[in-house]
Order: structure tokens, then sequence, then C-alpha cells
């Protein structure tokens, strides 16, 4: 490991074989916690590659229990958060859009590594239970469309990676590679990067790993998502061809309104937050779920255009059907909690 630290500290890439043997070092036992943080500082600071991102995409995904899903086509949305601009969980409220509109969501997260709250966070305190198993997991999709996999779960070697992350403090190539690394096979992807000048190749990273079809943003101000307070920076995968685009709040019919505008809390904060969006409330926060969910409608095929998604999203909130599909999945997890306990 330390040929492998000394390189990125002097500022040289590692190629994807050499991260390749870096990535299933840092998953083994015999690795000290303090080369896994030392490693980690020095790609940070060296700026990672795609290469880079892509061999540990891989190896992380390797070590992911299988969850035997059946056969579709699944989308994760969520992003690599990061940005440090204390929103709200807005990939997570977005999902249940997403799915109460057609889209099949198996989305990855975490608990709160480098932010107020991360999805892990927002789910448990709006009632959801995030340690289901991996079978009832793979049930709540089936019966729903929609899943959330809790990183720890379904990465068991993830452990000591978490206090190496922890004892950092701020976004690691973890950040990066965690939209990547989902169990679950997915074959369209809507995602958030926080650095504009990687936002090609992040999707070329998705092209390496079999997206069919796929978007990335980097929003403006540096968000993970799309933002409503300027000119938001887009790739299109679409069957292998890296499309990019920019767009704004306004070139959809939203308002635009400073990131100011959408700031949140802890996990019970933004949760109020995502109950009042999924519940139709006028605000910032829910013209910015409809900005991505229209996205992520896109990206997913289910509409033919941007604008067309972002409509398809506000009727599905006003209609009631995205926050039935919350209801739906809190009841699900508390039942199967319940179910385990008896067992």
């Amino acid at each position: 490991m330390r040929e492998f630290i000394e390189k990125v500290e002097m500022n040289e890439d590692l190629s994807y074989g050499e991260m390749t043997i870096a990535s299933k070092l840092m998953f083994s036992e015999d690795t000290e916690v303090q080369q896994i943080v030392d490693l980690l500082i020095g790609l940070s600071k060296k700026g990672e590659t795609s290469n880079e991102v892509a061999a540990l995409a891989t190896v992380m995904k390797s070590f992911a229990i299988n969850l035997n899903e059946p056969v579709g086509n699944y989308m994760d949305n969520c992003g690599t958060g990061g940005d440090g601009l204390n929103s709200f969980n807005i990939s997570t409220t977005s999902a249940f859009v997403l799915a109460s509109a057609g889209a099949t969501i198996a989305k990855h997260g975490n608990r709160k590594i480098s932010s107020s709250a991360g999805s892990s966070d927002v789910l448990e305190a709006i009632g959801i239970e995030t340690t289901i198993g991996p079978e009832a997991s793979i049930e709540l999709l089936k019966q729903e469309g929609l899943t959330f996999l809790y990183a720890p779960n379904v990465h068991p070697k993830l452990k000591r990676i978490g206090i190496a992350r922890k004892m950092i403090g701020k976004p690691t190539i973890f950040n990066l590679v965690g939209p990547l690394t989902n169990p679950i096979h997915i074959q369209t992807q809507y995602t958030g990067i926080n650095r504009p000048e990687f936002t090609m190749e992040y999707a070329e990273v998705l092209r390496i790993l079999g997206r069919k079809r796929a978007i990335v943003v980097c929003g403006a101000g540096g968000m993970d998502e799309a933002s409503l307070s300027g000119v938001n920076e887009l790739v299109l995968l679409d069957n292998g061809d890296l499309i990019p685009f920019k767009l704004t709040a306004n070139d959809v019919g939203l308002a635009s309104a400073p990131i100011s505008a959408i700031r949140g809390g802890d996990g019970h904060t933004n949760a109020k937050i995502m109950r009042k969006v999924l519940q139709g409330e006028a605000s910032a926060y829910l013209d910015t779920v409809l900005f991505n969910s229209g996205i992520g409608l896109f990206a997913a095929g289910i509409v033919s255009s941007i604008q067309e998604g972002v409509k398809m999203a506000a009727d599905s909130i006003q209609s009631g059907k995205a926050l039935e599909k919350l209801e739906a999945v809190i009841a699900f997890s508390q039942q199967s909690v319940r179910h385990e306990v008896v067992l």
C-alpha cells in the first residue's frame, strides 16, 4: 500500500490495474486504517481520475452481497454528496416521485458522513426501517417499485472504510463511487457530482460500467443535484454516446431560487421537509424535487423531454401518488421489522 500512497502524494495518477490492487488492499483486514486514510487523502488532494473511480467501484461491487433480484430495468438516483451546501435530501425525496411515476428505483445510500443528514438518516426519521434484510428489500422492490439499500447492509467490508472516512471528515473517492456500487444490476442512472470539470469523465465511468442510459449533473454552485440557482452542467449517456448540455430551472418552466432557499438540517428536519414536498406544499424545496425528478424521468426514458418529466412529477405529487408511495414504503418496512422480531 505504501508505494501507492507515495505515488499519489507525488501527484501521480494510478493506472486502472494499480488502483484495483490498492482497492483490494483497502478492503483487507491486514491493512492499517491509517494507511487507508493516507491513500484517500492523497487521492483527494491529487484529484481522482476516471480509471481510479472505475477500478474502486468494480472492486467494491465485487465484495457486495448478491441480492438475487429478478431481471428488470432498475434505476438509481443517488448522488455523490459532499457538496457542503447543506441542502435537504433531494434525491431521497425524488425517489418517491420517480417510483410513483413509473420508474423502478433501487436507491443506494448511507448515513451522514460529510453532510448533516444522509439518506438513511432522513428515512429513519420519517419512519422507514433501513435495517430490513436483503430478502425484504427485494420484496419491497417487487411490490412498490422502490427500495432503499443501506450501504453497510449490502457492503459487509465497508466497516473499516467507514472508520477511515469519519477520521477524514471530508469527501473522498468513496463519495464518487457510492452511486456506482449498487449491488443490484443498474441499467439506468441519474446521479450528481460536485465537480463540474469531472462531469464528462464521470459519465465515461458509467459507460465503462455498462449503463445503457444515464444523466450526470453538476448543479449551479457545485451542488450534486440540479439547482434552481443558475446554469447546471449535464451529460447524457445514451447507448454509448456522451452528450453534454446545460439547463436552468427557467428552461423547464420553474422559477429560479438561491441555494439558501433549500437549506436542510438534521434527519428530523429534513423528514419534515420531505413530507411537505410530497404533500405538494409550494416552495423552492418542491420545485427542486420537480426539477430533479423531471430529469430522472427523462434519464429513465419514461418521457421524451425534461419539461414533460417535470409535468409528470408535478402530477404524481398533486394526485397524491408520491405521498401514497411514501406511506406504503413506511408500512412495509415496519411490518418487515415486526415480522423479523417475531421469527
